[in-house]
C-alpha cells in the first residue's frame, strides 16, 4: 500500500478534499520524523510507537571487496506495534 493510495482511502470514507488529507498525511509523517530527530518517542495508544533503537558497533563484511568494516555504534528508528494490534494480528492468522 502506497502513501496516494492512503490518501484516496481516506479521501473516500471522509469526503474531505485530496490535497487536505494529502497535507495532513504529509504533516504527520514529517512530525514524525522531527520528533524522532529530536530524540522523542512518539506513542500511537492501540497502533504503536516509533521509537530510536541504540546499535551497537559491529564488524561487517564488504562482500564486494572482500574487506572487514567497522560499523560505529549509532541510532535507527524503529516501530514497535502495540501488543493489543499484535494479538490480533496472531488471531487471525
Amino acid at each position: 500500500v502506497t502513501k496516494a493510495e492512503i490518501v484516496s482511502q481516506i479521501v473516500k470514507q471522509t469526503g474531505i478534499s485530496k490535497e487536505d488529507v494529502k497535507l495532513t498525511v504529509e504533516t504527520l509523517l514529517q512530525a514524525i520524523k522531527n520528533g524522532l530527530i529530536r530524540d522523542e518517542k512518539i506513542y500511537f495508544r492501540g497502533f504503536g510507537s516509533f521509537v530510536n533503537k541504540r546499535r551497537k558497533r559491529k564488524l561487517a563484511r564488504n562482500i564486494a571487496q572482500n574487506t572487514a568494516i567497522i560499523v560505529e555504534e549509532h541510532y535507527a528508528p524503529h516501530f514497535k506495534p502495540a501488543k493489543a494490534w499484535v494479538a490480533t494480528m496472531k488471531a487471525q492468522k
